[in-house]
């Protein structure tokens, strides 16, 4: 059975309703998905969890902790020269939170839209800066390049938006933190090593209210609305219903 999910979109309600920031990229993958997932209760199948993809996380958040707590740049602040340093804020703790983030009401939709953030940088100038940490294993350099990445980037957009929202100054630029697992080694030896590179986006967040309001509408109709033309999930479902 596909998972069932909570949080359910009430059309009749008036408190803001809670959408996090995977949700909006579901709605942008897929509307009918989203319809499904968030006003019917059936969820996408899920995935493996990606452990050590979350171990790296947590020690990276280790890592920049200790310089959080010593006002210092990172050893590959300095190595990218990159005058900033660890954001330290009393709540940065529950802004990593998953299911609880940073969190703004959006008035126009009436969303209260979430993101948890992995890392926060901040500028002489005062500007936060957004930093996501990556992790994946290739031959070749790790790059931004690639159309899935699309959503890596829609990620930092949408942190960058919620901050810019809470009032905090923000740049226009963020990092992502990526760790590549190195395939070159002799042998396993009961460890991988990694390459980490700093790699710069430039985002752009001005689409956000407005698939916010797409969203919103999706949400109010009667119907789910019809699927994205490259959505697998709905394919597949078609293509099961078409040989019963």
């Amino acid at each position: 059975m596909p998972p069932r999910v909570r949080n359910l979109y009430d059309p009749k309600s008036k408190a803001p309703y809670k959408v996090s920031r995977s949700k909006i990229e579901l709605f942008v993958d897929c509307p009918r998905c989203f319809y499904i997932d968030r006003r019917l209760g059936v969820g996408r199948p899920s995935g493996p969890p990606f452990n050590i993809n979350k171990t790296v996380d947590l020690l990276l958040k280790k890592e920049f902790d200790v310089h959080r707590a010593a006002g210092t740049a990172h050893p590959l602040m300095r190595e990218y020269g990159l005058d900033a340093i660890p954001f330290a804020h009393e709540e940065m703790d529950a802004w990593r939170e998953n299911f609880v983030g940073c969190q703004v009401v959006d008035e126009p939709s009436n969303f209260l839209v979430t993101g948890a953030v992995d890392d926060l940088w901040v500028n002489p100038a005062g500007e936060i800066i957004v930093v996501d940490y990556k992790a994946t294993s290739k031959s070749t350099e790790v790059n931004l390049d690639a159309e899935w990445q699309k959503s890596y980037k829609r990620q930092m957009e949408i942190y960058q938006w919620i901050l810019r929202r809470m009032g905090f100054v923000v740049s226009n630029t963020g990092y992502f933190v990526y760790c590549n697992g190195r395939q070159d080694v002799a042998a396993f030896d009961g460890k991988i090593e990694f390459d980490v590179k700093i790699l710069p986006y430039t985002g752009d967040d001005a689409w956000i209210p407005g698939v916010l309001m797409q969203m919103r509408k999706c949400l109010r109709a009667s119907k789910a609305p019809k699927a994205a033309v490259d959505c697998e999930y709905c394919a597949y479902i078609a293509g099961v219903q078409s040989v019963q």
